[in-house]
């Protein structure tokens, strides 16, 4: 199923995408899209039963906003220098554990939401990274089976990063992204069923049409089996709860100078094979 959220900002309703791709109402069937229904495979049944029956009643698109896929999120676990070929494009050594960092669940916005470029930045980066939404508490999880059976779904994230607050401005990288709106999310949750293998996934990023990424998450140095079981061993997860998997190479950061960071104005676009695409403008903060 792709289930996603769609409406104003904080009074959106859930929805899903049915097999012709048409947006369908569920406000009947859940309260929303969230770690309750994720957590509760009895209201998955419900909402699944409710598609085959087809009484799902039709939502015109045209002009209503969508929001993020996932409402009350509980943490954002990012993870860093996961793709080879970002590895490379650093001059970094390849690290022997995945490196951790938390993005604040109020940074998410909607997929074709405005992200806001902080006052005085000049180094405010695009990160397309496959997001992976949990379905349920995971605990020192010990096998990648047990890890795959907690992932509800994945879905399309940007970790906008602005490099000085995270590189130069001492500490670790929080400074430099958790700033207001760096997280776009979306468009929909494709649940897990629909992704058989996490690791075959293209993934791209235009920044005014100019093709910036363009690789496979067959790329990670941690698959995201290994993620949500390493993970595991130091928080938990809950239902809801989202991981960041990293982002592959073509980053500004990552390009000789002059470096194309992002301005006011600026149109970003990602996309990842099966889950759809963003496209987000930039605008001074």
């Amino acid at each position: 199923m792709k289930l996603l959220r769609v409406g104003p900002a904080g009074a959106e309703r859930p929805a899903l995408l049915d097999e012709e791709g048409v947006l369908r109402d569920l406000s009947s069937v859940v309260r929303d899209v969230d770690g309750a229904l994720f957590g509760d495979a009895s209201v998955l049944d419900r909402v699944r039963a409710a598609l085959g029956a087809r009484i799902l009643p039709r939502l015109e698109p045209a002009g209503l906003r969508v929001g993020p896929p996932v409402a009350r999120i509980g943490k954002i676990v990012c993870v860093g220098l996961n793709y080879h070929g970002h590895v490379a494009e650093m001059g970094v050594r390849k690290p022997a554990e995945p490196a951790l960092f938390l993005k604040a669940p109020d940074t998410v916005v909607g997929p074709e939401d405005t992200v806001l470029i902080p006052p005085g930045s000049l180094r405010t980066d695009w990160e397309a990274e496959l997001a992976v939404v949990l379905g349920r508490t995971a605990r020192r999880l010990e096998t990648d089976e047990d890890a795959l059976a907690a992932v509800a779904g994945y879905t399309i994230s940007n970790d906008v990063s602005e490099r000085a607050y995270q590189l130069e401005r001492g500490g670790q990288w929080d400074k430099g992204k958790n700033c207001e709106t760096f997280n776009p999310l979306g468009p929909w949750l494709v649940t897990a069923d629909e992704i058989p293998d996490p690791q075959a996934l293209a993934i791209r990023t235009r920044v005014n049409g100019r093709l910036m990424q363009d690789s496979t998450t067959a790329d990670q140095i941690f698959p995201v089996a290994h993620l949500v079981c390493y993970i595991s061993q130091f928080m938990t997860l809950y239902p809801g709860d989202v991981i960041n998997t990293g982002t592959p190479a073509g980053v500004a950061l990552g390009r000789p100078e002059p470096r194309p960071y992002l301005r006011s104005g600026d149109l970003v676009e990602l996309e990842i094979e099966g889950l759809g695409g963003q496209r987000v403008q930039f605008k001074g903060g």
